[in-house]
C-alpha cells in the first residue's frame, strides 16, 4: 500500500474519532436533526430520553455578595476544668479560657443572629461577632437549645442586612445551593453545591431534627453559617459533616430553617424551649429480628429496653420488654417518631399509649411532663 493511501486512512479515523468527542460533549457543529440514532430507537418507552441542558450555569455572584453581608464570624470563650494532673505536675491554674470560632447568619436588620448551639458553648461564655465589614461586637446570648443544636445571639446594632427567609420545605435534590461561613478561621468563604437530600433522616443523627443533606464544602468552623438558595434565600443552618478524616468528604448537613425559625422564635419569646416528656427511656425501633429474639408479636413499632423507675411511663404501667404501637391513635414505626411526638405534647395532658406485652394488645393512660436536662443514660 502506498505511502498516500496510508496517511489518507489514517487522516479519515482520526476525523471520525474527532467527531464521536464533539457528539458526546453535546457540541453541535450543524444545524439539529429530527432524525433519531439506533440507540435512541431501541431505548424501551419506559425509560425517556436524558434531558439535555438548555443553558448556562446560574451566575451567583450577587447571591453570594448579599449572603456575605449577612454572615458573620463568631468567637466563644469559656473557662474549662483543668486535667487535675496536669495541674498538680505543672503548677496550672484549675481553669482556663478555652476559645471555639464558628459562623452565624443574621436574621433581623435589628442584631438577632442565628448561630449552632455547640459553637456558642456552656451558660456563661463569652461571645463576640465580627460582621463583614470587620466590625467585633460583643453577643448577648438570647437563648440555646442544645437538641436542636440552635442557639439565638443579639448584638447591639442597627441597619443589618439580614437575608430573606426561604421555605425549606420546598427544597428539592439537585437544587444549586451556597454555604457561607469561616472555616478554618478562612473568613467570609463561600461555597457551592447542590442539595443531596431534602429530608435526611437517619438513626446517626439528631432525633429531633431532619436534615438537609448537601454536597456544598462545609468544614470546621462552617457551623453556625448560612445555607442559600439561588434566590438568595435562607433555607437551612449549616450544622455538621459526616466525615472519617475530620475535613469535607462531600457529605454536610444543615438545619431546616422552618424548624430553625420556629426554635428562634420561642427562644426569642421566653429563653428556652420547653418539650414534653414521660420519662428517660431506653428505645429501639423495632425489626423482624428484635421481634425473634424478643419473642413479641408486634412486627412494627418501638420496643422499651430500660427506663427509669417512678417517672410517668412506669406509674402508667409499661415496663421494659413493652412495644409501643400507637400514640394518642397515631401508629408509631420508629423511635424518633415518638420521640417528636412525646416532646410536641402539651405538658400535664394525658395521652393514650397503645402497646404490646407479648402477644396481649394494651392501652396506658401517661401524663405529660416537662422534660428534664439530659441525664445519665443507660
Amino acid at each position: 500500500m502506498s505511502l498516500r493511501k496510508l496517511l489518507f486512512i489514517a487522516g479519515t479515523l482520526t476525523a471520525g474519532f474527532a467527531g464521536g468527542l464533539v457528539v458526546s460533549g453535546r457540541m453541535s457543529l450543524t444545524t439539529p436533526s429530527t432524525a433519531t440514532t439506533a440507540s435512541e430507537q431501541t431505548r424501551p418507552a419506559s425509560f425517556p430520553a436524558p434531558a439535555t441542558p438548555t443553558g448556562p450555569l446560574p451566575d451567583l455572584t450577587a447571591v453570594a455578595e448579599r449572603a456575605i453581608q449577612a454572615s458573620v464570624n463568631i468567637s466563644s470563650t469559656q473557662m474549662v476544668q483543668v486535667d487535675p494532673w496536669f495541674q498538680l505536675f505543672y503548677g496550672a491554674d484549675s481553669v482556663r479560657p478555652q476559645t471555639s470560632l464558628g459562623s452565624g447568619v443574621i436574621v433581623s436588620a435589628d442584631g438577632y443572629v442565628l448561630t449552632n448551639s455547640h459553637v456558642v458553648g456552656s451558660r456563661g461564655a463569652q461571645v463576640s461577632v465580627t460582621l463583614a465589614n470587620d466590625r467585633e461586637l460583643d453577643a448577648r446570648v438570647i437563648g440555646s437549645d442544645q437538641l436542636t443544636d440552635l442557639a439565638l445571639l443579639k448584638v447591639e446594632s442597627t441597619g443589618l442586612t439580614p437575608l430573606p427567609w426561604g421555605d425549606s420545605s420546598k427544597l428539592r435534590a439537585a437544587e444549586w445551593v451556597l454555604a457561607v461561613g469561616n472555616p478554618f478561621a478562612f473568613s467570609q468563604t463561600v461555597t457551592l453545591g447542590i442539595v443531596s437530600s431534602a429530608n435526611r433522616h437517619d438513626p446517626q443523627l439528631a432525633t429531633y431534627n431532619d436534615f438537609i443533606q448537601t454536597d456544598a464544602a462545609i468544614n470546621p468552623g462552617n457551623s453556625g453559617g448560612a445555607l442559600v438558595n439561588a434566590r438568595g434565600e435562607l433555607v437551612g443552618i449549616n450544622s455538621m459533616i459526616y466525615s472519617q478524616t475530620g475535613g469535607y468528604q462531600g457529605i454536610g448537613f444543615a438545619i431546616p430553617i422552618n424548624l430553625a425559625r420556629q426554635i428562634m422564635t420561642e427562644l426569642k419569646n421566653t429563653g428556652e424551649i420547653v418539650r414534653g416528656s414521660i420519662g428517660t427511656l431506653d428505645l429501639q425501633t423495632m425489626d423482624a429480628q428484635l421481634a425473634a429474639r424478643a419473642r413479641v408479636s408486634a412486627g412494627r413499632g418501638v420496643m422499651i429496653r430500660n427506663m427509669y423507675r417512678n417517672e410517668p411511663a412506669h406509674r402508667a404501667g409499661l415496663l421494659p420488654g413493652d412495644v409501643i404501637t400507637g400514640f394518642d391513635g397515631k401508629e408509631i414505626t420508629e423511635e424518633s417518631q415518638l420521640e417528636r411526638l412525646i416532646a410536641a405534647a402539651p405538658i400535664g395532658a394525658n395521652v393514650k399509649i397503645q402497646y404490646m406485652r407479648g402477644t396481649e394488645r394494651r392501652t396506658a393512660d401517661v401524663q405529660i411532663v416537662r422534660m428534664a436536662p439530659p441525664r445519665r443514660r443507660f
